[in-house]
């Protein structure tokens, strides 16, 4: 059964024939600029492992970037899509009202640690219209027209999410972009400036923040500051708890809105069903929180919650659009809530991160080119360098472990500003012998191509 299957190769090269030939079509009619970054044409997907069109086996560390926390084809996910298309795929919710739209809004609102007692929520479908709605919402409630983002963000690709992400080589040939972006610094603690006290860390990241209000924008023209509890794209680096007080402090004393970009980190990915919660044990709560990847299992969705004065202020018809909370997504988000409740996949997810952890960390102390090891619950990053001392990012070795494991079964992913960190964003149901097999892979992959 794939779903308990360990990876397995069979073909002698990779791709294999049957893929090589469906890749070579792909290239004829699908635009260069998307990329493929690996050798698998996926046939069918369970649990957390892929059988491609040859019948090589994978396991999946990657999870669609995120998105299939719960697994691929997730049984019960998968009747709760068909019991809905038998009664309608769509009703756009601008027009007619389903069910599932409010029951999911209902429950979004229930469990998100916004601030508020009386919360509202509302539907797009990605990662990046949910973030530039949340945006959009926060200029409606406050009335002003500046933002301000962070290195090493990344937010989406349309273009006020293009411009709000930090790494332009997403934005190549796309300008020009958008007015009233404005960008500090990331708390990156392990390359702080050197010679810096760790003590003095949070006083030098927040006065980068009042540096724009000195130098680009005033405060009282700022309408949120978006942040990534924990940064994807930019590296897997969590926020500081200790930073994060300090920026809501500011949020507070200006009227701006402190917006949670928990596009990746949501629904379990991190130890929790949103990395806020970590935030909100700490006495501290965002305004806004915006969220899609893992919300539906793999059917597209997004969603953007809020207390319902913020929710309230925007104009009729600023909102919404035809695909926006799609029955059949939003039947698959009631579902998949329901089993990361009840089958604890916050608790599975910090359970998984241990051991990963312990495995990276031991990784540290044997090998010269793993700099550094963080994350939170089952989201992790390890970076890779020169050396330990002169911390320089190691580029070429990261693209060389990630093919290194690909070719034994193992896909994982890069990230990070200077591409020299590895992700793990495995789906949080694979078995025990499927990660301690995944983590021996990644560590073989490590040793072969450290010495080489």
């Amino acid at each position: 059964m794939l779903r308990t299957d360990l990876p397995k190769i069979i073909t002698e090269t990779l791709p294999g024939p049957k893929a090589k030939e469906i890749i070579e079509r792909r290239a004829a009619a699908t635009p260069k600029a998307i990329g493929c970054a690996y050798p698998v044409v996926i046939k069918r997907g369970e649990g957390a492992m892929i059988e491609d069109v040859d019948g090589n086996k994978f396991l999946d560390w990657i999870g669609g970037v995120g998105v299939l926390n719960i697994g691929f084809s997730q049984p019960e996910v998968v009747e709760a899509v068909k019991e809905q298309a038998e009664n309608y795929f769509h009703g756009m919710f601008n027009v007619v009202t389903h069910e599932g739209y409010v029951a999911l809004a209902e429950k979004l609102s229930a469990i998100a640690p916004v601030k508020g007692e009386e919360k509202k929520a509302f539907f797009a479908n990605s990662g990046a219209e949910a973030d530039e709605n949340a945006v959009k919402v926060a200029k409606a409630y406050t009335k002003r027209p500046n933002i301000i983002v962070f290195s090493g963000a990344f937010h989406g690709r349309t273009l006020l999410t293009m411009s709000m992400t930090s790494k332009k080589a997403y934005a190549v040939g796309m300008g020009p972009f958008p007015e009233g972006i404005y960008r500090a610094q990331f708390p990156y603690y392990y390359r702080n400036p050197e010679g810096m006290p760790q003590e003095a860390a949070v006083d030098y990241y927040m006065k980068s923040i009042t540096d724009v209000f000195e130098q680009c924008a005033p405060a009282d023209t700022i309408a949120a500051i978006v942040v990534e509890p924990l940064q994807g794209e930019g590296g897997f680096i969590p926020a500081p708890i200790e930073w994060i007080k300090a920026v809501r402090e500011i949020c507070d004393k200006h009227g701006i809105m402190l917006v949670a970009d928990e596009v990746q980190s949501g629904f379990c990915r991190t130890g929790r069903m949103f990395a806020s919660e970590y935030w909100m044990e700490a006495g501290v709560q965002p305004d806004i929180i915006a969220t899609a990847k893992s919300i539906a299992g793999g059917v597209p969705l997004s969603a953007i919650i809020a207390r319902a004065e913020i929710m309230d202020a925007p104009a009729p018809g600023t909102i919404g659009g035809t695909f926006c909370g799609n029955a059949l997504a939003c039947a698959a988000g009631l579902k998949v809530i329901e089993i990361m409740e009840r089958d604890h996949l916050a608790e599975r997810s910090v359970e998984i991160g241990k051991k990963v952890t312990a495995r990276y960390e031991a990784m540290k102390e044997k090998y010269e080119c793993v700099g550094d090891v963080r994350g939170l619950g089952g989201m992790i990053g390890i970076e890779f360098v020169t050396d330990k001392a002169s911390k320089t990012p190691d580029a070429p070795l990261t693209a060389a472990v990630i093919q290194e494991c690909v070719k034994n079964g193992l896909m994982v992913e890069g990230a990070g500003t200077y591409g020299n960190v590895i992700r793990f964003l495995a789906p949080l149901v694979m078995t025990d012998e499927q990660l301690e097999c995944g983590l021996d892979i990644f560590e073989k992959a490590v040793a072969v191509c450290s010495t080489k």
